[in-house]
């Protein structure tokens, strides 16, 4: 197995995900309220991941899991591989003012190894141009929270009917191209430009146990995977009724 800083923080009692890529712990929250324990992996310290965390590389540790079979002890996969090379920011304004770098498409190696682990999985990405299969999508606006934040889900060996997708109340506030834009929603990315301050994008998000503004602009609301682990468990309990 390769070497990892693990930190535990609780023992394993409820179906057991997997939560690859896994930043500051948005999307690990909302599947632990759904009704999984939680053990997250990312390459980068993450000193306010609420649950057992892995300090490694995602894929070189998915691999290992395979290899070894303690994949077998989880149930499910979640991963959010980064975004930053496909996602509408990136390929839109960003590229059209020669701004940010050059960045790594980790979407397809991910699910040739989520494909591999056998069990049901999830793919994360924004809008934009992630070679991904939109099977789902969640708004901020379907759980009532302050950013609309579109993300768009991969499902691997399971399906849920995709929710309504309610119209926006307005806009996001803040300043496009010279003019500022008054609305209910904030934008949870960036800085400068009208952009929220670190308490508002907690409130607006859902996300309260981290004040780091890179790990809040990172994450999904927890309402998104809170809503995905519930949709999962509840099939999953239908199978071993039937």
């Amino acid at each position: 197995m390769t070497q990892t800083t693990l930190i535990r923080r609780e023992r394993a009692v409820r179906p057991l995900l997997l939560d690859l890529f896994c930043c500051a712990g948005g999307a690990g929250t909302g599947y632990h309220r759904a009704g999984f324990d939680i053990v997250g992996v990312d390459i980068a310290p993450r000193p306010n991941y609420p649950f057992t965390f892995h300090r490694a590389d995602a894929l070189t540790f998915l691999a290992d899991l395979i290899a070894t079979g303690e994949i077998e002890r989880f149930a499910f996969v979640h991963s959010s591989p980064p975004c930053q090379a496909g996602c509408a920011l990136t390929v839109g304004t960003n590229r059209s003012r020669g701004w940010g770098g050059t960045h790594v498409d980790l979407v397809a190696p991910t699910r040739v190894l989520l494909e591999a682990s056998g069990l049901p999985y999830v793919i994360e990405q924004p809008n934009g141009r992630a070679e991904i299969r939109k099977d789902l999508t969640l708004c901020g606006e379907q759980f009532g929270l302050g950013v609309l934040r579109h993300r768009n889900f991969e499902l691997g060996r399971w399906a849920v009917d995709r929710p309504a997708h309610p119209r926006h109340r307005g806009r996001v506030r803040g300043w496009r191209h010279g003019e500022f834009h008054d609305g209910p929603y904030v934008a949870a990315y960036g800085n400068g430009g009208g952009k929220p301050s670190v308490p508002e994008l907690q409130a607006a998000m859902g996300i309260d146990w981290t004040d780091v503004r890179e790990e809040l602009t990172e994450a999904i609301p927890p309402a998104y995977s809170q809503w995905i682990g519930a949709a999962f468990l509840a099939q999953a309990r239908t199978e071993v009724a039937a």
